[in-house]
C-alpha cells in the first residue's frame, strides 16, 4: 500500500485487537508471576539454600542486567520485524530459563538461570505494549493497557495463593517447574495468534474511525516526519520521563521485592499470611489498571502520573510507621499497588503520545534501561542496608526520597503541542 492511500476496514462483527489483547494478557501473567513471584519464592530459597539478603538481591539483578541490556534490542527488533517473531522466541526462552531455576543449588547456578530468564522476559514487555498500542487507537490506549496489565497483577496475586501449597506439598522448586511449562505453552499460542500490525490481517487499530493506512496516520504530537533515532534521544522529554522512570522503580522494587521477607523477618509474620502480601498487591494492581488507565485517556498520562506518583510516595512514607503493625502494612501495600499497576503501562503508553508510532518499540525499550537500573540499584542498596543494619528501615527512607524525585521529574514535562 503506497503512502496515503485510503484503506478500507475488513467489515468483520468480531475485531482481531481483542485476541491480540487476550494473547497478549495471558503472555503478561506467565511473565509477571515469574518476575514478580520471585520476591515470593525467595524466603524459602534463601533458607534452604543458604544465601543472604545481599546474594537474592544479585540474582534478580542478574536478571535485570541482561534484560534492560538486550531490551533497546528487542525493542528495535519489534519495529523492524514486528512483534510476533520477538514475542515468540522470547517466551521460549524465558520457558527454558524458568525451568533451569528449579535446579540451582548454588549462586552462581541461580544468577545465570535467572539471567537466561531476563532474556526472555525482555520479549514480553516493550514489544507486548507496542503491538496492543498499534491495534488499538490513540483514544483507546489506556483502555487496552488497562485490561492488559491486569495480567500482571492476576500473576502476582496467583503465585502468592499458590506458593504456601507448593512448598507445603512439594518444594520451592516445583513453583519455577509449574511457571516454566506455562511460558513454553504460551510460545505455541503467540507464534499462532499474534500479529504485529492490524493492515496485516487488513483492520484498522479498534476505536479508529478514518479510513487511512498506518503510513498516512499521525497519533502524537511530534511529526514522524525526517524523524531519526537521534532527534528522539536530543528531546528533553525523552530524558525527563526516562529519569522519572528511573526513580519510581528504584522506589517500588525496593519495597516489593522484599515485602515478604520484611514482613516475615521484621515484623514476625508466619509465612501464610507474610505471603498474603503478595496477594493484596496482586489483587490491588487488578482494582488499579482498571481504573487508572483507562482515567488516563481522559486526564492525559502526564496529569495521571503524578497523581500516581503522588500517591506511591505517600505509601511509603506511611510505611516507615508502621511499626509492627500488619493491619496497617496490609492496607498502605494495597493503596500503593492500586497505581503500582499502572506505572509501568503508563510510562509505556508516554512513548505513543510522545514520539511517532513507528518508533514505539524504541522508544520503550530505549526507556527500559533506565527503569532496570533504578530496579538493580534499589536492590544492591536495599540488600546491603538488610544485611548491614538489620532492618529495612533505613533502605525505605531511600525509597520514599526516590519517588518524591519521580514525582518532581513528571512535573517538568511540557505538554504536548498538537500540530
Amino acid at each position: 500500500m503506497q503512502k496515503g492511500q485510503l484503506f478500507v476496514e475488513r467489515e468483520d462483527s468480531f475485531h482481531w485487537a481483542w485476541i491480540i489483547l487476550a494473547t497478549c494478557f495471558f503472555s503478561l501473567f506467565i511473565n509477571y508471576s515469574i518476575r514478580l513471584g520471585y520476591s515470593v519464592v525467595l524466603p524459602e530459597m534463601l533458607r534452604t539454600l543458604g544465601f543472604g539478603r545481599t546474594a537474592g538481591g544479585s540474582i534478580y539483578n542478574a536478571y535485570l542486567f541482561s534484560y534492560i541490556a538486550l531490551t533497546p534490542l528487542t525493542g528495535y527488533l519489534t519495529d523492524r520485524f514486528g512483534a510476533r517473531r520477538v514475542i515468540t522466541s522470547c517466551s521460549l526462552i524465558l520457558g527454558f530459563g524458568v525451568l533451569l531455576m528449579g535446579t540451582v543449588t548454588n549462586l552462581w547456578m541461580a544468577c545465570l538461570f535467572y539471567a537466561i530468564v531476563g532474556v526472555g522476559a525482555t520479549g514480553l514487555w516493550a514489544p507486548v505494549i507496542t503491538v496492543v498500542q498499534r491495534w488499538f487507537s490513540p483514544n483507546r490506549r489506556g483502555l487496552a493497557l488497562g485490561i492488559l496489565s491486569t495480567g500482571y497483577g492476576l500473576g502476582f496475586a496467583t503465585i502468592g495463593v499458590t506458593f504456601p501449597w507448593i512448598v507445603h506439598h512439594f518444594t520451592w522448586r516445583y513453583a519455577w517447574y509449574f511457571l516454566g511449562t506455562g511460558a513454553l505453552m504460551m510460545t505455541l499460542v503467540n507464534g499462532l495468534l499474534l500479529r504485529s500490525d492490524p493492515e496485516d490481517l487488513g483492520y484498522l487499530p479498534w476505536g479508529q474511525k478514518n479510513g487511512f493506512s498506518r503510513s498516512n496516520e499521525v497519533d502524537v504530537a511530534t511529526p514522524t516526519k525526517n524523524i531519526s533515532f537521534s532527534t528522539v534521544f536530543k528531546d528533553i522529554r525523552f530524558w525527563l520521563i526516562g529519569l522519572s522512570y528511573f526513580s519510581i522503580a528504584y522506589s517500588l522494587y525496593g519495597i516489593t521485592t522484599f515485602m515478604v521477607d520484611y514482613a516475615k523477618y521484621q515484623i514476625g509474620l508466619p509465612l501464610e499470611k507474610a505471603s498474603l502480601l503478595a496477594t493484596v498487591h496482586g489483587g490491588s494492581q487488578v482494582v488499579g489498571v482498571l481504573t487508572i488507565l483507562p482515567l488516563s485517556d481522559y486526564l492525559g498520562r502526564k496529569r495521571t502520573i503524578i497523581i500516581s506518583n503522588s500517591f506511591i510516595t505517600a505509601c511509603l512514607i506511611g510505611i516507615l510507621f508502621t511499626g509492627n503493625s500488619w493491619e496497617i502494612l496490609f492496607i498502605l501495600v494495597g493503596i500503593m499497588a492500586l497505581f503500582y499497576g499502572a506505572t509501568f503501562p503508563l510510562y509505556g503508553a508516554c512513548a505513543g503520545d510522545y514520539f511517532p508510532r513507528d518508533m514505539m518499540g524504541t522508544v520503550i525499550g530505549a526507556w527500559t534501561p533506565m527503569y532496570g537500573l533504578g530496579a538493580i540499584l534499589a536492590h544492591w542498596v536495599t540488600g546491603i542496608l538488610r544485611d548491614t543494619t538489620g532492618i529495612y528501615d533505613y533502605a525505605f527512607i531511600i525509597n520514599a526520597g526516590m519517588a518524591v524525585a519521580g514525582l518532581f521529574l513528571i512535573c517538568l514535562v511540557k505538554k504536548i503541542k498538537v500540530d
